[in-house]
């Protein structure tokens, strides 16, 4: 087993173990793609060389001495093969997303380069998204807005959250923090995980694994997807699962878009037994405003937008510089993606 396998890859060529240079693609917008970073990056790694490069994959100065990319959400699977194929002394990958499906493309796993993504950066906002979207569906808040533009006066029966279970299909960080901030009000919470043995999650009884979704479905009044995409995974929503889930009950979808088989969704939003949908992300994106789903009443569909906060692309930027910190000094990196598992 080489060192690059266990997340060791550097010190790099630069001075004092830097990489001699960094390409840097848009990182979380367009607005974010340079000036505001390189401050940080070059206090973690004095020397190193900072190269742009676009959503395209196009580089403002050759890449022939980048050794480590940080990859931002718009560089997409395609543009980034053809840049690490021009990249040749690339050694690093950070991905600031948590998913890396768009990552592990041919090229990236040919050359068994090494990959780090930015687990835990999103946790709070996200969890928070699911929060906010569970309690507004419990308070009837998408029906009273309606009755407001209507000008009607008409009282809604809520629901409490203590009277509800909460599904989580996935308990890694964005799971483990739904259930610490459902915690207060009194839900059960149930979930199922990859590793049904691994170390328990206060308050939250795991159910089994992959395997044991149909009972989740089935006693859930919301089911939060919060896991990898994966080809285990994928299309893990469809026709057969749903037709397991509790009637009436949510689905809310912070994931990615592939968990779920969108004709699927549609039929049991339309038919059930699902009473309605949160949805956050989409096979294709942006969601072509020709899509059904916006149509549905009882369907919120949001911008891929539950992981924005003012405060994650400084948690984003730590994240990176401390592990360019550990590159300089030849330490394992954090985080480091498991290319068979594919996260």
């Amino acid at each position: 087993m080489n060192v690059e396998s266990l997340g060791v890859v550097g010190p790099g060529h630069g001075p004092g173990g830097s990489p001699l240079a960094i390409a840097i693609s848009p990182v979380l917008t367009g607005r974010d793609a340079y000036g505001s970073m390189r401050e940080k990056i070059l206090e973690a790694a004095p020397g190193t060389r900072l190269i742009p490069v676009s959503a395209e994959g196009v580089a403002d100065e050759p890449l022939d001495d980048a050794e480590v990319l940080l990859r931002g959400w718009s560089l997409g699977g395609d543009p980034l093969d053809r840049l690490v194929g021009r990249a040749a002394r690339v050694r690093w990958i950070h991905s600031v997303s948590v998913g890396v499906e768009s990552v592990l493309t041919p090229c990236v796993r040919l050359r068994g380069l090494t990959v780090t993504n930015g687990r835990g950066v999103f946790d709070q906002p996200i969890a928070e998204y699911v929060m906010t979207m569970i309690l507004a569906i419990c308070r009837r808040l998408p029906q009273l807005i309606e009755l407001q533009r209507e000008r009607t006066w008409q009282p809604l029966q809520a629901r409490e959250l203590a009277e509800t279970t909460i599904g989580l299909v996935g308990l890694g960080g964005i799971g483990c923090e739904v259930a610490e901030l459902a915690r207060p009000f009194g839900p059960r919470v149930v979930a199922i995980r990859r590793r049904p043995g691994a170390a328990p999650v206060d308050g939250v009884e795991v159910l089994g694994g992959l395997d044991a979704l149909p009972r989740l479905l089935a006693v859930s009044d919301f089911v939060v997807l919060a896991l990898p995409l994966t080809g285990a995974t994928d299309a893990l929503i469809n026709d057969e699962s749903l037709a397991a889930a509790k009637p009436g009950s949510w689905l809310v979808n912070v994931a990615r878009g592939g968990l779920v088989d969108e004709g699927a969704m549609l039929r049991a939003l339309r038919s059930g037994p699902l009473g309605g949908a949160v949805l956050d992300t989409f096979r294709e994106e942006p969601l072509s405003e020709a899509s059904p789903f916006y149509r549905l009443p009882n369907c919120i569909v949001t911008p891929h937008t539950s992981w924005s906060s003012a405060a994650v692309l400084d948690r984003t930027l730590d994240v990176f510089c401390d592990n360019l910190r550990r590159y300089r000094a030849g330490e394992p990196l954090a985080y480091v993606v498991d290319l068979g598992a594919g996260y």
